[in-house]
């Protein structure tokens, strides 16, 4: 299923202005994320935001604060099975179909930019079935790159 991608931004924000960020905590009541894959999304929002012009520095001279949420909600898959079987010469006997439904954990990240002297959020994206934490490492942190990339798209606004 493909990746859904929103996001907003304040009309106002001068976004050529903004040169620096920094990383803040947010005080959410959402799922966290383990530190390894915490570092894999960092990563990919650093690369694309390094390819935009913005440099990481400390908190104190950011332009922008940036952060982060996570959030699973559950998606549904059913998987049908057919019983019936096949006799060799292409007739059937009678089967019953029947089903199984899963509940499957759904990864979506949230990236919020404030401007650091305003406190002003100016910049909101969100993307959806990114982090699969049950997937093999090198595929979560492919799919965290390729999401993060989709996201950031077109920051800055023009």
């Amino acid at each position: 299923m493909a990746q859904e991608v929103s996001f907003s931004f304040d009309k106002d924000a001068n976004f050529t202005a903004f040169e620096t960020y920094a990383w803040v905590d947010m005080n959410d009541s959402g799922q966290r994320l383990d530190e390894l894959t915490a570092n894999q999304l960092k990563s990919a929002v650093e690369a694309e935001l390094a390819m935009k012009g913005l440099q990481k520095t400390d908190r104190a001279q950011a332009d922008l604060l940036i952060g982060y949420q996570v959030a699973f909600r559950k998606g549904r898959t059913i998987t049908l099975y057919d019983t019936g079987w096949e006799n060799g010469s292409g007739r059937g006997t009678d089967g019953v179909t029947t089903g199984q439904t899963s509940m499957i954990p759904v990864g979506s990240v949230v990236l919020d930019m404030y401007v650091r002297s305003l406190k002003l959020l100016v910049w909101r994206g969100s993307i959806s079935k990114t982090i699969d934490v049950h997937a093999k490492p090198d595929q979560r942190e492919k799919n965290i790159r390729k999401g993060i990339q989709k996201l950031l798209k077109n920051y800055p606004p023009k």
